[in-house]
């Protein structure tokens, strides 16, 4: 079989190139960069590749608003590009210096690094870490962590430090420093793996593996799955939300989010997306499609984007 195609928000080294390299870790493919989440939405409805690892949300920041836009799909850009699986990726991030330019590490670091680089989201995720060691230093934005730690690879004169992953310190060969400089230990950031529809190569691939591993040996609970959709409603009929909604109770659905992005047809009206999960059985195994049918009555539309299986699960017991 030729080797598969994964698209990911670049550049290299970056947390996207991370994710889609743990998640395609045994599997044959080549992983290419994109300089845009619109680039690699048209690069897998043009099917120039067969997968994309695109972020959705991060545990503290919420939502990537970005991808929503882009499954919202208002012009039917992407009508072929569904969701096939996901995987969660915890953020650690890495004080970055040099190659040899601190030959002790942290215990010999002298205090002399005079700016950091990084991208602006990582600053407020390690802002105790910098307030303790590095406060007045000069903060530059770059466009990604793994930026930072190219333009610090390569210095010559400059003594600068890079806020970034274990990943881009191997990738670029600079020093770390000092890891797990985040905040939160818990910052994690889900991507959804998209295909198109479409393509026959990729329909019998399945991202069964839990993600995170189970941390011990406790029995676990069958694996759910989950299924995101989106609508539209009249807002000027009153109940028309919770009509909707409803729907998804009835047929044993668990609601696990919900977001909203503006329509762009008139201010102050909404497309809805809902993700549910159940876990699959003879007698729910028709849930989803009975609830899509039963939406199309309550709302103006309404778009199936896909099921998976919920990486999460297996640690739910």
């Amino acid at each position: 079989m030729t080797r598969l195609r994964v698209a990911f928000l670049g550049p290299l080294a970056s947390f996207s190139h991370q994710a889609t390299a743990e998640s395609f870790g045994k599997i044959s493919a080549d992983l290419l960069p994109h300089a845009s989440f619109a680039e690699a939405f048209a690069a897998l409805q043009q099917k120039a590749v067969d997968y994309a690892v695109i972020p959705c949300e991060n545990s503290t920041n919420g939502s990537v608003v970005q991808t929503l836009d882009l499954l919202a799909d208002r012009d039917d850009s992407y009508r072929d590009v569904t969701v096939c699986g996901e995987y969660y990726l915890t953020v650690h991030h890495c004080l970055l210096a040099r190659k040899g330019a601190y030959p002790g590490g942290w215990a010999g670091y002298d205090g002399s690094i005079t700016k950091l680089y990084t991208h602006p989201q990582a600053w407020g995720q390690c802002e105790t870490f910098l307030s303790r060691y590095f406060k007045g230093v000069e903060r530059q934005d770059v466009s990604s962590t793994s930026k930072g730690a190219e333009i610090v690879s390569k210095e010559t004169d400059e003594k600068g430090g890079a806020i970034a992953s274990r990943f881009a310190a191997e990738y670029h060969g600079v020093d770390i420093l000092q890891e797990n400089i985040e905040d939160r230990a818990d910052n994690t950031t889900r991507f959804l793996i998209l295909r198109n529809v479409l393509a026959e190569r990729t329909a019998q691939l399945e991202f069964e593996q839990p993600n995170p591993p189970t941390l011990d040996d406790r029995p676990t609970l069958e694996t759910t799955h989950k299924t995101l959709i989106s609508f539209t409603i009249d807002h000027s009929s009153a109940g028309a939300l919770a009509n909707a909604l409803i729907i998804f109770k009835s047929h044993g659905l668990n609601l696990t989010s919900i977001n909203t992005r503006p329509s762009l047809k008139k201010p102050w009206q909404y497309i809805f997306f809902v993700e549910c999960g159940r876990t699959p059985s003879d007698e729910n195994k028709d849930a989803v499609h009975k609830a899509l049918n039963d939406l199309r009555q309550v709302t103006e539309t309404c778009k199936d984007l896909g099921t998976w299986k919920d990486q999460l699960s297996a640690n739910n017991a």
